[in-house]
């Protein structure tokens, strides 16, 4: 099975001067766990996991004992907190070798560019385990 089959290419993007309160709002909003950061070209130049945004954040965001520098954090803007060493995938690469880059760079998505970097779709380990797991249930109705 080709990247390009299983890929989502609803992309949720965001610029890197967008502040951290405009992705933690998408990241509740849309229920999602990583964000493609673009820079002012359209090109990938960084991701963002939710996990990457809650480390940076205070857990008295939103809450009654928020501070002004609770308030401050969530100023601060994406290419200072992305991760920049990225890996990713092209189209036509199989779901064998998104696994293997999954496993080798333990990695939690895998965005999907094309030969300018521009980002076209992300898979996330949910994804491939959702594959697995439905070939597996099929197996087991059919023996």
């Amino acid at each position: 099975m080709k990247i390009e089959k299983l890929m989502n290419t609803k992309l949720i993007t965001l610029s890197m001067d967008s502040p951290l309160s405009k992705a933690k709002k998408l990241f509740e909003d849309h229920k999602i766990h990583h964000l493609l950061i673009t820079d002012d070209d359209g090109l990938l130049a960084g991701v963002m996991t939710d996990r990457d945004l809650y480390k940076h954040l205070s857990p008295t965001v939103g809450t009654s004992q928020e501070t002004h520098r609770d308030t401050a954090l969530l100023q601060k803007k994406l290419h200072q907190v992305m991760s920049r060493n990225l890996i990713t995938a092209q189209t036509q690469q199989s779901l064998n070798q998104a696994v293997v880059l999954f496993y080798d760079n333990h990695i939690s998505c895998l965005p999907v560019v094309d030969d300018q970097k521009k980002p076209i779709g992300i898979i996330t380990w949910r994804d491939i385990l959702k594959v697995l797991a439905l070939q597996y249930k099929k197996k087991l109705t059919i023996s």
